[in-house]
């Protein structure tokens, strides 16, 4: 889940590096640190403090640092070794020869710490990636060159890995190396300049070209360009390609976070996302990264979903779209359990992922476990290039564009428009919808982002509603139906961000059990919209009043009824069934954002958390 960044080129490498951690804090803050390698000497000098970014601009500015042109850097989400200066990466070999920045856990680092030092080596870490630097500096020792040494340590490694690497015997060059899942390397292709680092969005200010590694590939670059090679030592051809987003999508602009900023957003993103995918005149669907994959379609028996935490949210809302639009049997599952529980599957099961980076390494097992299967797989993803949409068969693009904060919200609900566009390709594909239900479904995903802008423009009625949640400590957040992912979400949004512990329920688990949790200070969120199983809730609703419960509730505009029963209610547009989660998830992102704020919280980097979950 860290950030990796690397420079080599022209310029100076410290602006370019330090801007870049900044581009990738949300991907870990415990620590930062950099490594530069002079141009004439080959010397490394590494810079590293725990703390945030600005902790380390400090410590470079009191010191003179050399002007070199070629570095790393690194911001860490810590996995071994508690957040100090000394688990900060870069971390240095015994001879201090090699640096090494990392992302991934090395699963045999007890063991191969322990030969190391058996053999001589000190570490001055408790990190399992400084394992790494002592192996490459020993291959090294054996008049390998860096590459080569790099590819020699990465077979003694268990786990995935994402490693960059410089050395002192080879000014100007930078390595790295994606072993499986555990995250991406992206180059970037500059103008007398290459770039490496684990995010586009550390690559957008300086170039749109670039190309992604694949598992088992090693990348050598230098200011003249790169060269790649596979794990067993054979070249291997990478082309790049030309990505089309804009840095400017990562700027806060005018907003206090990125987060306010991805909220207000989301009907701009819905919009691209929907024009991407479909027009009215004529009702059609342009799902044209399905590729081979769509005659599968119409033979497959059953779709399966994966994803994790908001994804798998979005996960439990598309199988209400499998079933209700295409009529196919759908069911969930959360990828980091699916992947050992040695599955059912075969070419009849569609399986569908869901992953806003494209790179969380669960999903990405999960993939794998289906693609020896033999099943069919349909990725939904907003990264384009990243490894779930080259594991997959087929991909729906979300056009949400770079999402910083690390609390999803606008990747979420154009996922729900992308799973909503497969489910009705899926039913056209096999017959299962008439052209009139067909354009009524596309007309009513195409009128959702006028209706998320109508809820946003009541932001500062949602947002005073959330004043009642700063000094509480436990919400229950309750739905049914499609209703019941919306509820999930927004209590895991309420959790990230305001550190408030809230669970997602089913409403008709109340009383089988949670109604024991209910009194004065226990407050309940119930989604109560007109499709939501509208009578039930209703009923959860007396339930919990009766026991002086308080209640806010999500309700359809001009359900006066249901106004007068609650507490306090919210209200969102009338729309179709299936479309209601996309509407009702809008005004619980605003209270979870709310009440973070009133509670004085780091709403952009929750403590704990990282964007890309990329280890276990």
């Amino acid at each position: 889940m860290c950030g990796i960044i690397a420079y080599t080129g022209s310029r100076e490498a410290v602006p370019v590096l330090l801007a870049g951690l900044r581009d990738l804090e949300y991907r870990g803050y415990d620590s930062t640190g950099v490594a530069i390698l002079d141009d004439a000497g080959g010397e490394l000098t590494v810079v590293k403090r725990r703390g945030k970014i600005s902790e380390l601009d400090a410590a470079i500015s009191s010191q003179s640092i050399s002007s070199a042109h070629t570095g790393l850097g690194h911001t860490r989400w810590a996995t071994h070794g508690v957040p100090s200066d000394e688990n900060a990466h870069p971390h240095a070999s015994c001879g201090g020869e090699v640096v090494v920045v990392h992302n991934g856990i090395v699963e045999n680092y007890g063991e191969l710490r322990k030969e190391l030092t058996d053999r001589g080596h000190i570490f001055g870490s408790e990190t399992d990636t400084e394992t790494i630097a002592h192996l490459i500096e020993e291959n090294l020792k054996l008049g390998h060159d860096l590459v080569t040494s790099l590819r020699e340590a990465s077979g003694q490694l268990v786990g995935s890995q994402a490693i960059v690497a410089l050395s002192e015997a080879e000014p100007g060059v930078v390595v790295g190396a994606r072993l499986g899942n555990a995250g991406g390397i992206v180059v970037g292709y500059g103008e007398g300049e290459m770039l490496l680092s684990s995010d586009l969005a550390a690559l957008l200010p300086h170039t749109s070209k670039v190309a992604f590694l694949d598992d088992g590939q090693i990348v050598r670059i230098s200011a003249n360009g790169a060269t790649f090679a596979t794990r067993d030592g054979r070249p291997a051809k990478v082309n790049p390609s030309t990505i089309l987003l804009d840095a400017t999508t990562a700027d806060k602009g005018t907003y206090e976070t990125y987060m306010l900023k991805e909220i207000m957003e989301q009907p701009v993103a819905l919009a691209d996302t929907i024009g991407g995918l479909m027009t009215v005149e004529p009702a059609r669907l342009y799902l044209d990264d399905l590729g081979d994959v769509r005659p599968w379609l119409e033979r497959v028996e059953r779709v399966l979903l994966v994803g994790m935490g908001t994804s798998l949210h979005a996960a439990m809302v598309g199988r209400w779209y499998f079933e209700q639009i295409a009529r196919l049997p759908a069911d969930i599952d959360n990828a980091s359990e699916f992947r050992y529980r040695e599955p059912v599957l075969g070419p009849e099961t569609l399986v569908v992922s869901v992953s806003q980076s494209g790179e969380t390494v669960d999903v990405l097992e999960a993939m794998n476990v289906a693609r020896a299967c033999g099943s069919p797989q349909i990725t939904i993803c907003n990264t384009p290039g990243s490894q779930s949409t080259r594991l997959a068969d087929g991909t729906v693009h979300t056009y949400a564009g770079l999402e910083r904060g690390v609390a999803s919200t606008k990747t979420f609900t154009t996922s729900l428009a992308a799973l909503f566009a497969l489910a009705l390709e899926t039913a056209q594909v096999r017959g299962r919808i008439s052209e009139q239900e067909f354009a009524s479904h596309i007309q009513g995903l195409v009128a959702m982002p006028e209706i998320v802008g109508r809820q946003l423009d009541a932001f500062d009625v949602v947002a005073k509603a959330a004043e009642r949640f700063s000094t509480t400590e436990h919400i229950l957040f309750l739905g049914r139906g499609p209703a019941l992912p919306i509820a999930l979400e927004g209590a895991l949004k309420m959790k990230e961000l305001s550190y408030v512990h809230a669970e997602g329920y089913a409403a008709g688990e109340m009383k089988h059990g949670p109604i024991a949790l209910i009194d004065q200070n226990f407050p309940t969120i119930a989604l109560a919209g007109q499709h939501a199983l509208r009578s039930k809730i209703i009923s959860n609703i007396e339930q919990i009043r009766a026991r002086k419960g308080e209640v806010l509730a999500i309700v359809t505009e001009g359900d006066e009824e249901l106004i007068a029963l609650a507490d306090a209610a919210l209200t969102v547009p009338s729309v179709p069934a299936l479309l209601e989660p996309v509407a009702a998830i809008v005004p619980l992102q605003i209270l979870a954002y709310a009440t973070a704020k009133t509670r004085g919280c780091n709403i952009d980097q929750p403590r704990n958390l990282a964007k890309t979950v990329t280890v276990e």
